[in-house]
């Protein structure tokens, strides 16, 4: 007899699953045995230009009932608080109940501090941190009524998606970093208000090339016939299934990097040094003769170097 799936009798909501990282999260999902809602807005451009359109998110549920999974599409914005709701309650209404919810949608409008416009600006925070927190919000009513009304835990599993742009700056993506950081303070504070119900909540900072990132990885070298691609989508999967199934009980508010063969447990920030003043209460000068000798010599800002950490050649 074979062995049941990890995700049997789960449903998955997988937001921006048309294309890139959320297709193939959604198509892990499923072959790990969840019943998935593709949910996908379909606009063309990544900076969430173009009409709107219910192909990408139709094409991948598709494929997973090809595959003998099951999965149907959603096409709505998840920055729209209503269409949201309307997501979370199509898992409900279709598989009757949701288990799992993945945030991956997003689109990028790049620009430098200086010249990104309110618009520019807005409409960032508006689908990245936004609707993290739409379909966060409508899940966990879901969740917590549900226990409520069973007077124990139940099943429950948020995935959100940051980036690495938050922890190491991103000169060119003052609303994309500060979006980012804001999914990593939204998921710690859901872990710790949700997990008394049964649910957990982690973010991931994927590397992947996709369309999202052609920018951040133009250059680097892609790998040749028969060679594995460390930066395909489908190396970031693996991850959140495993976030997603029972297993991952124990894991909760937790920040994870992945691409490729690595997964790295990032912690919380640490206090690099302190000083205590020998008068009570700082004045200026005791303040710049403590912090002025300890910033002597330091780079104004440290860098992330993408191609030492992700051991990258440029082409």
């Amino acid at each position: 007899m074979a062995q049941p799936q990890p995700l049997e009798g789960l449903a998955a909501i997988v937001t921006g699953a048309g294309r890139g990282l959320g297709r193939a999260e959604a198509l892990e999902l499923a072959r790990l045995g969840a019943s998935v809602v593709v949910n996908d807005f379909g606009q063309p451009g990544r900076d969430g230009s173009g009409e709107a359109s219910a192909t990408p998110a139709e094409e991948v549920a598709a494929e997973i009932r090809a595959a003998g999974g099951q999965a149907v599409a959603h096409l709505g914005d998840v920055a729209d608080h209503e269409q949201a709701r309307g997501l979370v309650q199509l898992a409900i209404d279709t598989y009757g109940k949701l288990d799992i919810l993945v945030n991956n949608a997003g689109i990028l409008r790049d620009r430098m501090i200086f010249s990104m416009s309110e618009g520019e600006w807005d409409s960032v925070i508006h689908v990245h941190l936004k609707g993290h927190f739409n379909t966060s919000h409508f899940a966990s009513v879901h969740w917590r009524e549900r226990s409520k009304a069973a007077g124990a835990p139940v099943y429950g599993r948020i995935v959100n998606t940051s980036s690495e742009a938050f922890l190491a700056g991103s000169a060119g993506q003052p609303n994309y970093a500060a979006a980012k950081g804001g999914i990593v303070g939204l998921t710690t504070s859901s872990a710790l208000a949700l997990g008394k119900y049964g649910v957990t909540a982690n973010v991931i900072c994927p590397r992947a090339r996709t369309r999202m990132t052609e920018d951040v990885f133009a250059g680097f070298q892609e790998p040749g016939a028969g060679e594995l691609d460390a930066l395909a989508p489908e190396h970031v999967a693996p991850l959140v299934g495993y976030l997603a199934s029972p297993a991952a009980a124990g894991v909760n508010g937790q920040l994870l990097v992945v691409h490729g063969g690595m997964v790295a447990v990032v912690e919380r920030p640490k206090v690099a040094a302190k000083f205590d003043t020998a008068k009570g209460v700082f004045t200026f000068e005791e303040l710049d003769g403590v912090l002025s000798p300890y910033y002597a010599g330091r780079p104004a800002a440290e860098t992330f170097a993408a191609s030492e950490v992700l051991g990258l050649k440029r082409g």
